[in-house]
């Protein structure tokens, strides 16, 4: 990823499977469950990500 403050701008790698999160104008990539499968769900207050509630599911 690769910012630029001058700007306000974000480029990012389309080849990489990933979620980002900007928030007040930062940008920050969600770090994928470690599982491999799992569900993350973003809480939103008053217009903004506030959190982030990460469930891991295992195979068996």
């Amino acid at each position: 990823m690769k910012i630029n403050q001058e700007d306000w701008t974000a480029t990012i790698d389309l080849t990489d499977n990933a979620t980002y999160v900007v928030k007040d104008g930062h940008i920050k990539k969600v770090t994928p469950v470690s599982s491999g499968f799992g569900k993350q769900t973003i809480t939103w207050q008053q217009e903004k990500p506030v959190y982030e509630e990460v469930t891991i599911t295992e195979k068996l």
